[in-house]
């Protein structure tokens, strides 16, 4: 009797822990445990930790929490201004409805990915190509509102939406190229012509100057003749100077005449 005791005993102790065993299950801080108890949502997802089942009548699924990088394929279309580009994106997104991202939609990443496709695809033909090269803040944003409204009922917020890369034909590469070269020569010349409008204001101003003093003019001219001579591969060839012929000349007309015999 004793040992149909402890045989009974022994598998009781076995069976429970055979159910204690299937209905063990552990939940990651990062995840949350969606429970379906023959076929309908039962109370609300279990938190992180351990937890139990009813064998073969509750059902668990785990839902990732943590923000999900999802790159979106390239995609071609024309711009409003007509230019034909190939445009790239990153989704950053993370489940905050654990429930509902099983239950109201059958794949959210593939809803999400399927949804930032065609988002791309309306901004390219929704925007001109200078904002997409320059002002892709507001771009961004304006991806991420679109994908965002649909992805609320999902239980998925979308954390953000990035543009990385614009891919333009060789064509308007090369336009570009020959635009960015001639407005870089124009803004040159107008620099130039500027710099040229000042050194000639400057050359009156010292003209005039030298005009009311003509002993300046002597001095500029040999302190050019300096500035050339420090050069000792050159030969120099010096001027006589015409003030010095003009004071010999006012001299000469200011000496009296002598008296002849």
């Amino acid at each position: 009797m004793l040992e149909e005791l402890i045989a009974a005993g022994a598998a009781t102790a076995g069976a429970c822990l055979v159910y204690a065993a299937s209905a063990a299950r552990v939940v990651k801080q990062y995840e949350r445990g969606v429970v379906f108890r023959l076929g309908r949502l039962h109370g609300t997802p279990r938190p992180p930790g351990f937890t139990m089942v009813v064998p073969g009548v509750d059902r668990m699924r785990k839902v990732n929490l943590q923000i999900v990088t999802m790159p979106v394929p390239a995609q071609e279309g024309i711009t409003r201004d007509n230019v034909t580009v190939r445009v790239d994106a990153v989704v950053y997104f993370k489940v905050v409805d654990a429930a509902n991202a099983i239950v109201q939609v059958e794949d959210y990443r593939f809803a999400v990915s399927q949804m930032a496709q065609t988002s791309l695809r309306s901004i390219i033909g929704k925007s001109d190509l200078d904002d997409l090269l320059s002002n892709r803040e507001k771009l961004n944003q304006g991806l991420e509102l679109m994908i965002d409204s649909p992805a609320i009922g999902w239980g998925v917020q979308i954390d953000r939406v990035e543009i990385k890369d614009v891919s333009l034909p060789e064509t308007m590469k090369r336009s570009m190229a020959r635009q960015a070269e001639a407005d870089r020569e124009r803004r040159a010349r107008v620099i130039n012509a500027d710099a040229e409008l000042q050194a000639s204001k400057k050359l009156a101003e010292a003209a005039k100057e030298m005009s009311e003093q003509p002993a300046a003019l002597q001095l500029r001219l040999l302190q050019t003749v300096v500035a050339v001579a420090a050069e000792k591969n050159s030969t120099l060839v010096l001027p006589f100077p015409v003030e010095l012929l003009r004071f010999l000349e006012r001299a000469a007309q200011q000496q009296p005449p002598q008296g002849g015999t």
